[in-house]
């Protein structure tokens, strides 16, 4: 082994180390892979993301009836990873976008992510309060309200079809707190997604 090649090797590590050079036992880093992991799809299956907000109805519910508040931690869990990375690393969403919405008997319905991220953001805040009113504060009477207007909007969404968080996001992009170009993005998915372009009648 040469000089410089035993200097990799044995350079040092933390927050002085430097980026060791890729090695067949040590490939390279991909930044395009973790940018693929953080991120949220656009567009979003609906049927998927109401099938998440089915399952959120479950956890909600048996976090209040059977007085189980330990269920608040991968509940507010769930919302937070859906947010960083949509369903990558939350375990519900695994389960909705690639078990449950494939093996339902109608096809995907593309709709846009943005508003869906921001439904799943409100989530963390209804969530995330939840669980440090109860494990911060003790008040466990108002975590169980918070959790259940948290039921409320989840069946609302996967039963009727209607999210909140949503309607929210529109409010918002009509209001100009959300730049134009983002709503414009949202308002027609086929201009950043042609192959989901409904056909022209012949």
């Amino acid at each position: 082994m040469s000089t410089a090649e035993n200097a990799a090797t044995t350079a040092p590590t933390g927050a002085g180390a430097v980026a060791m050079p890729a090695t067949p036992s040590r490939p390279a880093a991909h930044p395009a892979t973790l940018r693929s992991v953080f991120s949220f799809p656009n567009p979003v299956n609906e049927y998927a993301a109401r099938t998440v907000a089915a399952g959120v109805v479950v956890m909600a519910v048996a976090t209040i009836v059977f007085r189980q508040p330990w269920i608040l931690i991968p509940l507010a869990y769930g919302f937070w990873a859906r947010v960083l990375t949509g369903p990558s690393l939350s375990p519900l969403g695994q389960l909705a976008t690639r078990v449950i919405a494939p093996r339902l008997p109608w096809g995907p319905k593309p709709v846009a992510g943005p508003p869906k991220r921001f439904a799943q953001a409100v989530g963390v805040a209804f969530s995330t309060t939840a669980l440090v009113l109860w494990f911060g504060f003790g008040l466990g009477t108002a975590a169980y309200v918070v959790v259940g207007l948290l039921a409320v909007a989840a069946f609302l969404e996967s039963a009727l079809g209607l999210c909140l968080g949503c309607k929210a996001f529109g409010l918002l992009m009509h209001w100009g707190v959300i730049p134009d170009d983002v709503c414009e993005a949202c308002n027609n998915i086929a201009l950043r997604h042609p192959e989901l372009a409904e056909p022209e009648p012949a």
